[in-house]
């Protein structure tokens, strides 16, 4: 009988996918930019400089507003650090600095405020070594800590059941939070390796030695990553507590059984009984401030079904922000089912936003978006980001808001007609109380204020002040500025009216 309802919801959901797509005024955009695939490998710096500066001003005329850049691969460094060797994923080689005193993610974190987007730094917690590197630097843990490491066919990888290692990792995130200006933490799906085969990860020896009590080898491994998400959240939030600490585990988390009732109805590796990630775990006991299942998927997939997916999460997202990983490249290989002559792609996105517990899209990668491919970037511009959206707000952070701005007024000036404001006073102890962007609202004279429908927003800015357009002083606006802090609460809107 519930597989029978699902069926019919599924199906209800496929109808309406085109009808109930408005845009929210709060909405995760992001997109993935990965050095996994050898993108920037040994690229020149000027040269390299240019093609994330390009790949940021397209994205950013796409109104992505979250940049999730890829900064550790392999026990490795792709910004300056005294704890793990540049990585060849850079320069060609481990442990071999760019040609120009460079630091890729402060590049990053500056190009990404420039365009009022957030720069979320993104490592891969326990893969040390990949089949393509063959020489390692004798700064990698590996060269120093050979036997805190397991060999799984052409990976090798930190052993999660060793304290030491997750003590390391530990150390090399606070050493980026503490001193980077990031606004997220990111972790991406690889926990224990993504089975190959029947090939055994031979860590008998650590589970004999110290069991913990476990007499389930999976529960004691799913314990290991347990307490490693704990310790990383918790050592990111004691330096920083307002960057956010998300995840993107792999799209399913437990298929349907009988003995799992609440699984989604799928047939595919889980992230339960083949990471050994229990996401719904992490979810409950707060740990996430948000979560990108990535459901890679399209809608008729035989084993793992997008609209299938996409609904089970949002029914578990719990107290986590729920944002839904999307696989440019994949959908456009699909085929809509409420119109054969397109792709998967306003389908997908529509489906997202009727869900009601889902918050925005990360995409897969940036530069399949940057290359506009299907006319994927062409249609968020135009149909999906047609405004700007501001972050969701993750019910595991401090919810307090700035004051209200002061002093709103438009001035003349040589430059044409200009609205000022001035930031509200606040405790610098409380910090949450910091303005640190402004929301500048128009509406007609008449116009009921709604400061919800993202539609009228003119901008956000870090600036005191905008330019306004100036016509012929006989039409009257009424401006609305708002303040937000660091996790983008948002103040009380103070309104001001204008002649243009």
């Amino acid at each position: 009988m519930k597989k029978i309802r699902l069926i019919s919801t599924i199906t209800l959901l496929l109808t309406v996918t085109t009808l109930f797509a408005a845009a929210p005024k709060r909405e995760f955009r992001g997109a993935w930019i990965q050095a996994v695939n050898h993108q920037f490998e040994a690229i020149p710096t000027a040269q390299l400089k240019q093609i994330l500066t390009s790949q940021l001003d397209s994205l950013e005329k796409a109104r992505i507003n979250t940049i999730l850049f890829q900064i550790r691969v392999e026990g490795d460094a792709l910004y300056k650090s005294d704890i793990e060797p540049w990585s060849k994923y850079l320069t060609g080689k481990q442990g071999q600095a760019p040609d120009e005193d460079w630091d890729p993610l402060q590049f990053m974190i500056d190009e990404c405020h420039k365009r009022d987007m957030e720069l979320h730094a993104w490592i891969n917690p326990f893969r040390a070594q990949t089949a393509s590197t063959k020489e390692l630097s004798p700064m990698h843990q590996i060269s120093q800590h050979p036997d805190r490491f397991i060999k799984y066919g052409n990976l090798v990888l930190f052993n999660p059941a060793i304290q030491e290692n997750s003590d390391h990792i530990c150390k090399v995130a606070a050493d980026i939070v503490r001193r980077y200006d990031i606004d997220g933490f990111h972790m991406d799906d690889y926990f224990y390796p993504y089975p190959d085969g029947n090939l055994k990860f031979n860590d008998d020896a650590w589970f004999q030695a110290d069991n913990r009590g476990f007499t389930d080898k999976a529960d004691w491994r799913r314990d290991n990553v347990n307490r490693f998400v704990e310790q990383i959240r918790d050592t990111i939030k004691s330096i920083k507590p307002w960057v956010r600490f998300g995840i993107s585990p792999f799209g399913i988390y437990r298929n349907s059984s009988p003995s799992y009732h609440n699984g989604s109805l799928t047939n595919g590796l889980e992230n339960y009984s083949g990471l050994y990630a229990d996401i719904l775990y992490w979810i409950e006991k707060g740990w996430m401030d948000y979560c990108i299942p990535q459901v890679y998927w399209n809608t008729g997939h035989k084993t793992a079904d997008y609209s299938v997916l996409t609904k089970w999460w949002s029914d578990n997202a719990g107290n986590c922000v729920m944002v839904i990983g999307q696989d440019v490249d994949r959908t456009i290989t699909g085929t809509d089912p409420n119109n054969r002559s397109m792709h998967q792609q306003r389908h997908k996105l529509n489906l997202e936003r009727i869900m009601p517990k889902l918050q925005g899209n990360c995409f897969w990668y940036a530069k399949a978006v940057v290359d506009n491919v299907g006319n994927y970037r062409t249609i968020l511009t135009e149909e999906y980001h047609q405004y700007p959206a501001l972050q969701p707000i993750a019910p595991t952070m401090p919810q307090d808001a700035p004051g209200k701005v002061r002093k709103v007024m438009c001035l003349e000036t040589t430059d044409g007609p200009v609205l000022f404001w001035t930031p509200s006073k606040y405790n610098k102890k409380k910090i949450f109380e910091k303005p640190v962007k402004y929301v500048i609202y128009r509406f007609n004279k008449d116009e009921q204020i709604n400061i919800e429908d993202p539609s009228r927003i003119i901008t956000i800015t870090d600036r005191l002040f905008i330019n306004l357009p100036y016509k012929d002083g006989t039409t009257e606006y009424v401006y609305v500025v708002t303040a937000l802090n660091r996790l983008q609460v948002e103040s009380a809107p103070v309104k001001c009216k204008v002649k243009l």
